[in-house]
């Protein structure tokens, strides 16, 4: 246990080093003067009532390299084309990893892909400061993660906070009761529910069914972590759940789109 809770604070220290780095380069305020002009963000709610509507899955579809837990996932890996499939197999957002370190993310890949799609594109990293936030819209992204887990209860409300008056979504994820509490305060509108415990690295994902009737209504419920079939989204969407966050499932295929279209139809071709 203890030698994950020390691969999230060596990411969270990485993280620091990183961000001072950054704005060495880029100070915070010409990414303010920038973030003005930054186009208006595209909304995710508005992507997933769309899916609903059509009576199928709202998948947020990831775009990952590596990760900490399984080093290299994807050899041959073209983020622009791989956006390009999904879009095309009817995923709701794209969820991009940035986190250069531990999973071989850019944030670059996020303007590259914006430019030639449609779909909302979800920032993912270890957010902790404003300034990445602002870098989220400067760059293109128009929702970021946060990860109760990463936050004090105050910054997580704060950085929510500062995303809504730039006109960005945040996705809030939690695993447990106390981070559920802590995004429930920062007054998080979107909640995913991570199935991997990032202490353990160990999956659960009878984890949604478990937080999901502690969770006030009207919130958006995404399940993230672990999920590979229909079924399992089938019996998630019974028990709340909103939209899928599907990574390492998809980034294991030749061909994405395909194993996109398949965990959303199903054999039935229906939700």
């Amino acid at each position: 246990k203890n030698a994950m809770t020390d691969i999230l604070n060596k990411i969270l220290a990485t993280k620091a080093e990183e961000i001072a780095a950054q704005k060495a380069e880029i100070s915070l305020e010409n990414m303010k003067v920038q973030a003005r002009t930054a186009e208006p963000p595209r909304d995710f709610i508005a992507a997933i009532r769309a899916k609903h509507a059509a009576n199928q899955p709202a998948i947020i579809a990831e775009i990952k390299k590596a990760s900490p837990s399984k080093g290299i996932i994807r050899e041959d890996f073209e983020p622009l084309s791989l956006a390009v499939e999904y879009e095309n197999a009817g995923a709701s957002a794209f969820s991009v990893l940035t986190e250069p370190h531990y999973f071989r993310g850019d944030l670059e890949f996020i303007p590259q892909i914006r430019r030639y799609t449609r779909t909302p594109i979800l920032r993912k990293d270890f957010i902790v400061d404003r300034y990445q936030v602002l870098e989220a819209l400067v760059y293109g992204a128009d929702f970021i993660l946060l990860i109760a887990k990463a936050l004090e209860g105050k910054q997580l409300r704060e950085l929510l906070e500062f995303a809504r008056r730039l006109g960005l979504r945040a996705l809030c994820e939690i695993h447990d009761k106390d981070d559920l509490k802590k995004v429930v305060f920062a007054g998080a509108d979107i909640i995913g529910i991570n199935h991997r415990n990032l202490e353990t690295f160990e999956v659960d994902t009878s984890l949604s069914e478990r937080l999901i009737p502690l969770i006030p209504n009207g919130k958006i419920i995404v399940a993230e972590s672990g999920l590979h079939s229909h079924e399992q989204l089938l019996s998630l969407h019974e028990a709340g759940v909103d939209a899928f966050l599907i990574g390492e499932h998809f980034m294991r295929q030749n061909d994405v789109g395909a194993a996109l279209r398949e965990i959303k139809l199903g054999a039935g071709g229906e939700i």
